[in-house]
């Protein structure tokens, strides 16, 4: 007879069964659940609208879009962390433990060998006070039931970028451009560049700022943006062009930063040092102390733990502040079995004037049984 919940095979490696999976997902939610979680489920569906407003049109290049007349476009949930938030700032009570588990998919246009649907079990804490606390109780929480596997963690906090694009000397602008494009590593790079006046103005900017109406011959307007829209945007791009450039020195604390990757207390040594001549992010290494000591409570080694300061950069746009990642190193191929990180900026654009500091992680239950942990 056929299995009613069966899924592709291409799913998750040939020789573990969804029942497998399943049974793990059960067990590991069970687990959130003893430390005083909730249980919740989201819509497999979620409105498009949100997630765009979100992450911009980028996120279509992982996601699954479908629409229909009654509901409009819609997303295949791409993960838990969104659905959570918007419900949590809905109607939740303070503070709050969440836990959920089930299916997400994601788009695999360049790496056929990566499931496009996966079971996912998380744990989300929304708790004002300490946020070292609340950091070190989700991490520690998803290390002690990892531990058995053997994994390597991977520490960061993003935050500490953030506070030193925000101490830059520079346009209101160019760091609300660079904050937007922390998590493009790429982009990111490429706004430096052009800010320090590293990288040629592209001819044909050059000529349309050099106009004294770029509009004159534009012809009739076929797009979305009203001519006053297209004005401002020009006034914008003429007002970047004539700002001073970022100053070296800058840009190399902001290189730095990024370089870190050491155990935790080296980094902090080496971050304290940075600090020293980019005084803004004094505030955020504070924080990776008190975390740090947070973490030395829980019964978590911080002195072999390891520190990126770039780590997640790369992952989902939501993470502001601390971030976490758990990795095989028999398997380096695979994908993180388990990841998280703080997202209270998350929480202030999905509460409609409300927002409470936020932290919580993932794991991946058919990454768990590959590796020979679980039941």
């Amino acid at each position: 007879m056929t299995d009613p919940h069966a899924h592709p095979a291409a799913a998750q490696p040939a020789d573990i069964s969804w029942g497998a999976i399943r049974a793990e997902a059960a067990r590991l939610r069970a687990l959130f659940e003893g430390a005083g979680a909730q249980v919740v489920e989201t819509s497999i569906l979620q409105p498009a609208a949100t997630l765009l407003d979100l992450y911009g049109e980028d996120i279509r290049a992982r996601a699954y879009v479908t629409s229909d007349l009654a509901m409009g476009e819609q997303m295949l949930r791409p993960d838990f962390t969104v659905p959570v938030v918007q419900m949590h700032m809905a109607a939740g009570a303070e503070p709050a433990r969440y836990t959920y588990s089930g299916e997400v998919f994601r788009r695999q246009e360049v790496d056929s060998g990566r499931a496009n649907e996966y079971i996912q079990v998380g744990y989300e804490l929304f708790e004002r006070g300490t946020p070292a606390q609340s950091d070190a109780e989700v991490f520690a929480r998803i290390h002690d039931i990892l531990a058995p596997l053997g994994l390597r963690a991977i520490t960061g906090d993003i935050g500490i970028l953030m506070a030193a694009v925000d101490g830059l000397d520079t346009t209101a602008a160019r760091k609300a451009a660079l904050r937007r494009h922390i998590w493009h590593p790429r982009r990111f790079r490429a706004l430096l560049d052009r800010y320090a006046g590293r990288l040629p103005v592209p001819p044909s900017r050059a000529a349309l700022l050099m106009a004294d109406d770029p509009m004159a011959d534009a012809g009739p307007l076929i797009g979305l943006r009203s001519r006053a829209e297209i004005a401002a945007r020009i006034d914008a791009l003429r007002a970047d062009a004539e700002a001073a450039p970022l100053a070296g020195g800058d840009l190399d604390l902001i290189d730095a930063i990024l370089a870190v990757r050491e155990t935790c207390f080296n980094a902090l040594e080496r971050l304290r040092d940075i600090a020293v001549d980019m005084p803004s992010i004094n505030s955020a290494v504070a924080r990776l102390a008190e975390r740090m000591e947070a973490l030395a409570v829980r019964g978590i080694d911080v002195a072999a733990l390891e520190f990126e300061a770039s780590y997640g950069r790369s992952q989902m746009e939501y993470y502001d502040g601390f971030v976490f990642g758990f990795t095989s190193e028999d398997d380096p191929m695979l994908p993180p079995v388990a990841s998280g990180g703080r997202y209270d900026a998350l929480t202030r654009q999905l509460g409609q004037g409300r927002e409470i500091p936020a932290v919580g992680g993932v794991i991946r239950p058919g990454l768990v049984v590959r590796l020979g942990g679980g039941t």
